[in-house]
């Protein structure tokens, strides 16, 4: 099982808001990307990749205002979206909120997690149109929506088809052209950090630093306007 960072996710209370920050505080402009019918909610995205990180994209998540209703009335979005201080600190400016990692066993993935105690949720199909084609990929979303752990323990990705013998193929990154922004470093700080050792360990997810304190997701950018750092404030 590898798993390694596969995006960031900054949540804006409408993506023109969010597209507006992005400009403001990372010097450039996003890409479309498209619209989650499941959820109720539609994006754009930036690559960040760099060697250490050669899968990172930033994905700039708001409700879609013009989508229906979801399927099951009960159903949550995902990534605590329908929670209302979180909608509340994206109202004041969008807010870094939450990672997801890839894996190419999410079963496994999921598996490895239950063995300490962690419910991640079951993992969703869901697609979106892109300009080279339909681009599918599995990812957990447990029913209540909760990204747990204030968002610093990782949503599971796994793109492609389950037979899909290049499920890279149409991952955002290919299709994304260079930025100028890129992630220098990913970092949490949490009071239960020694469980999400344990969780991180049981992925063999690397390359994001991990201390105990107040809960925190930090990124850090080099981007056009310099170094920027993100955080989630536990949020």
């Amino acid at each position: 099982m590898k798993t390694q960072i596969d995006h960031l996710i900054v949540m804006a209370q409408t993506l023109a808001q969010g597209v507006q920050w992005c400009e403001a505080t990372l010097g450039v402009t996003p890409a479309p990307g498209g619209e989650h019918a499941q959820y109720g909610t539609h994006n754009c995205l930036f690559k960040i990749a760099t060697p250490s990180h050669p899968l990172a994209y930033l994905e700039i998540i708001a409700i879609n205002p013009a989508a229906k209703r979801l399927a099951h009335a009960e159903a949550k979005r995902w990534f605590d979206m329908d929670d209302p201080a979180l909608q509340a600190a994206v109202a004041v400016a969008p807010r870094l909120i939450h990672f997801v990692a890839n894996t190419d066993d999410i079963q496994a993935a999921r598996t490895a997690l239950k063995t300490q105690g962690i419910e991640r949720g079951p993992a969703a199909h869901a697609s979106r149109h892109s300009r080279r084609g339909l681009l599918q990929w599995q990812i957990t979303v447990r029913e209540d929506g909760q990204r747990l752990f204030n968002g610093a323990l990782p949503s599971l990705i796994q793109w492609g088809k389950a037979d899909d013998a290049e499920p890279l193929r149409l991952h955002p990154r290919n299709s994304l052209p260079r930025s100028g922004v890129s992630l220098q470093s990913l970092a949490v700080t949490h009071p239960s950090a020694d469980k999400l050792v344990a969780a991180f360990d049981a992925l063999g997810l690397t390359g994001v630093a991990l201390a105990t304190g107040p809960a925190d997701l930090v990124a850090t950018l080099k981007t056009p306007k310099g170094t920027v750092v993100l955080h989630s404030h536990g949020i």
